[in-house]
């Protein structure tokens, strides 16, 4: 009877233990996957703005002026400043 009583003792904590077991991967489970969403989020945030510069500075770029040619220097090529 104090076997059995033993026995039905260590079952019961085996059992528990592995119930807690099973909690604590649900929770892990459930930590990773907020922050795989999270970082899903941000990174859509990250590539929309920069998605947004770029049609910016390309917006920027068409509205700028070409640059301007320099005139050529009538001095002699020797005479020039280096640049």
């Amino acid at each position: 009877m104090v076997k059995s009583t033993v026995k039905s003792r260590a079952e019961q904590q085996f059992a528990a233990s592995q119930k807690k077991d099973k909690q604590v991967l649900k929770e892990r489970e459930k930590a990773r996957e907020e922050q795989a969403a999270k970082t899903a989020k941000l990174r859509a945030l990250r590539l929309a703005k920069e998605a947004e510069d770029k049609a910016a500075a390309e917006q920027a770029a068409a509205k700028k002026p070409a640059p301007k040619k320099k005139k050529a220097s009538n001095l002699p090529q020797t005479h020039r400043r280096q640049s």
